[in-house]
């Protein structure tokens, strides 16, 4: 196990949540490409609010892919 999975599995037990249940990679992806094409303060709260459209029900692969398509063409329409 990695440092970043040795976390995750200690916040999700700690919030009594499963952690093979978070989908890290998708995360990272988005907040890298929201701090890259954005702003980097972004990348945590675009992360929370992706946890809040995971906790009323939507798909965290799907949210996650429609926050990386937003974050990418915006970087492409300022550059």
């Amino acid at each position: 196990m990695s440092e970043l999975d040795d976390w995750v599995a200690e916040v999700s037990a700690e919030l009594g949540l499963e952690s093979a249940e978070v989908p890290v990679k998708e995360v990272l992806d988005v907040a890298r490409d929201v701090a890259h094409n954005v702003l980097r303060p972004g990348a945590p709260v675009t992360a929370y609010l992706l946890g809040l459209a995971v906790g009323a029900g939507a798909d965290p692969v799907e949210v996650a892919a429609r926050i990386s398509v937003l974050a990418l063409r915006r970087g492409v329409s300022e550059e």
